[in-house]
């Protein structure tokens, strides 16, 4: 287990992203999937009050609803930590005191329960003070409805700002940072957020863990970008210095006896400040690679080769 900054909160070392449910996971599917994470020890879920308002016919709120559906059924509410954010809904943009307020509690009614545990500020919303947005999320933890705060896509120098404040009106501070970080997506995190999670001690919990899939080693062609609904995203990295990645973590792989995307994320948990890759899986069949990587261990000559192929262009 890892834990959450100076929370206290303890979760398992892989962050099941809920972004898929209600988008290329119907209801069934996706509760089937909980169901395979929380049984083979899992006990963390990141989801987000805007996943999935960009599918035709959603509205914003579906993964949510569904995750609450699935623990209402499942009676296991205290048995697992939950994940949401605010901001990017389209009914409660920004992060305004007020909406950040309203924004909760839709999210708990969709949710079906009365805390979260781990209540991100999706996206940086410069045209509200930071004093007010920091002070609205200090306002959820002193009535009982979140348990710890987060922040994600912000910048180092916003990130330092929101500690300042939150020092200076003794409100309560993040205890995590969601960034953007894998093997092929480095230079951002470890310039500039990286130092600041070190200072500050926080739980760095990364999104796009295996790059749209890439990581996986199931896209080495053009022809494998049309494969499935992320090919668009994992177009970015297919080129000689992403293949050469990716041919070093097949080899770390075949090794261990275990698939590219164990290795990619096992990676991810062996830099200081992580305590769980964020990490998705449309069916239950994807779920034992994800799985795997909580338990690999890399070696220092691993770690090593997969530092340099992917620090020379990434």
């Amino acid at each position: 287990m890892s834990t959450l900054g100076s929370s206290g909160i303890e979760v398992f070392p892989l962050n099941l992203g809920g972004n898929v449910f209600g988008w290329t996971s119907d209801e069934a599917t996706s509760h089937r999937v909980l169901d395979a994470f929380t049984g083979a020890g899992g006990n963390f879920i990141d989801t987000a009050d805007g996943y999935s308002a960009w599918v035709p016919g959603n509205s914003g709120g579906e993964s949510e609803t569904i995750i609450g559906r699935w623990l209402a059924a499942r009676g296991n509410r205290d048995r697992v930590v939950v994940a949401t954010k605010v901001s990017q809904h389209p009914q409660f943009r920004g992060l305004a005191a007020a909406n950040v307020a309203a924004a909760a509690d839709a999210s708990l009614a969709r949710l079906g329960t009365d805390y979260i545990d781990l209540y991100y500020a999706h996206y940086d919303d410069e045209s509200t003070p930071l004093e007010e947005t920091a002070g609205a999320f200090d306002a959820l933890v002193k009535a009982g409805k979140v348990r710890a705060v987060g922040v994600s896509n912000y910048t180092a120098g916003r990130i330092r700002e929101w500690f300042e404040v939150a020092r200076r009106n003794n409100f309560v501070l993040p205890v995590a940072v969601q960034p953007h970080y894998n093997l092929v997506a480095r230079k951002a995190y470890e310039g500039n957020i990286a130092p600041v999670a070190a200072e500050e001690g926080l739980a760095v919990l990364p999104y796009y863990a295996l790059a749209s899939g890439f990581l996986t080693g199931k896209y080495r062609t053009t022809e494998d970008l049309a494969r499935g609904p992320r090919g668009g995203g994992a177009k970015t990295y297919l080129n000689e210095d992403g293949l050469a990645v990716i041919k070093v973590l097949t080899d770390i792989a075949a090794g261990h006896d275990v698939e590219p995307a164990s290795v990619a994320l096992a990676w991810l948990r062996s830099r200081p400040q992580v305590a769980a890759p964020i990490a998705s899986a449309r069916t239950v069949e994807q779920l034992p690679a994800l799985l795997a990587s909580a338990t690999l261990e890399l070696t220092a000559d691993e770690i090593t080769a997969l530092d340099e192929v992917s620090g020379r262009a990434f």
